[in-house]
């Protein structure tokens, strides 16, 4: 078990190892902000269409707060 330990961390501290994790986390990041983007993109065009705050909320999984903000910055 000690040397698994050991091997473990003589390869988490290579620059390898540590660029992989660095793009690793930047790709997490992308992916998670596009999908906020098209869910922002989706309570737009509900809120176009009346759709009630609520509704758009929990269709898109945004706060009723980042509904709000969209609508009142008319995007």
């Amino acid at each position: 078990m000690n040397e698994a330990i050991s091997a473990y961390r003589r390869i988490t501290v290579t620059p390898e190892f540590k660029e992989i994790e660095r793009l690793r986390s930047r790709a997490r990041h992308e992916e998670a902000q596009a999908l906020h983007d098209k869910a922002a993109s989706i309570a737009r065009n509900m809120l176009k269409r009346n759709r009630p705050i609520d509704e758009i909320a929990e269709d898109t999984g945004l706060t009723r707060e980042e509904v709000e903000g969209l609508q009142c910055n008319g995007q």
